[in-house]
This record gives C-alpha cells, structure tokens and sequence, in this order.
C-alpha cells in the first residue's frame, strides 16, 4: 500500500458484509449503514485503489469435484540455486494449488489437492520428486480442515 489507508465504522461493515457473501447488494449495504448506493460504490472503489482489496473470486468446493485428498508437501532441494527452475515446475502441476517459500528444513512448502491418496502418491512420485533438484520430499495429508477465514479487520 503507496499511503496509510483509514478505514472507518462505514467501511469495516462494507468489507466484512462483503467478505462474508460477496453476492451482497450494494443497496442492502447502504440501507444498512444508512449511505446511498453510489456512496458505497465510491468507498469500495477507494479500498480497490489503496490495494486492500486483493480481488474478487468464487470460491469452488473441491469435494463437489471430486478432490477428496488434500496434503501439505515439504520440498527439499539440493541447492537454493534450484528454486526458480523448481517453482517453474510445481507451476505446472495443476494439482499444486499453493506453495510458500519458507524457513526451516524445507525450501518450498506446497498445499495439493488429489482426487485420492494413489493419485497423490502417483503426482508425488512421477510428477514432483522427478523434478530436477528436488532430493526429497515429506508429506502431511489433511484428515479435517477446522479453520479457513479471511484476516479480521
């Protein structure tokens, strides 16, 4: 963010209304802050332009698709120098649908999402431990996921 954003009362219920279903009218949220329509366009067009907003997605239930598996896999690399090449790869894996450059033992720090356990074993060992410069790989599979929610404001 270029300058200190403000955020007042005003804002706050626009954002969490909006964070909480971004199918929310506009004029539902103005009615209840007591604004007009355009009032609110003009404030999120503010929080657009001051880069607090992120961007606007729908949010696909994996499970709906079949996606029953989710893992957690730490990278090992032979050297740091590897990491670009390594990235480029898990980029296009299209199973991989994080990865975080991190502290610790593991250089790369990947969240897939696998039709099932023997998919997830066949993109571990045919697809990622095959990519040059990985040496090894250490899995964490997911049972229940209890926790998923934006930053509070």
């Amino acid at each position: 963010m270029s300058k200190k954003l403000k955020i007042d009362g005003i804002d706050k219920i626009i954002i969490k209304r909006l964070v909480n279903d971004a199918r929310t009218p506009i004029l539902s949220i103005a009615r209840e802050v007591g604004i007009s329509g355009a009032a609110i366009h003009q404030r999120l067009r503010k929080l657009d332009d001051s880069d607090l907003i992120d961007g606007y997605k729908m949010v696909l239930n994996p499970k709906a698709l079949g996606y029953t598996t989710t893992a957690f896999v730490g990278v090992f690399l032979e050297s740091a120098s590897l990491y670009s090449s390594a990235i480029k790869r898990l980029k296009d894996i299209p199973e991989v649908v994080e990865s975080h450059y991190t502290t610790g033992n593991y250089a790369i720090f990947i969240k897939i999402m696998c039709k099932n356990n023997q998919d997830l074993m066949h993109l571990l060992n045919k697809d990622i431990q095959n990519i040059k410069g990985v040496s090894r790989t250490e899995t964490f599979i997911s049972l229940d996921q209890q926790i998923d929610r934006q930053i509070k404001i």
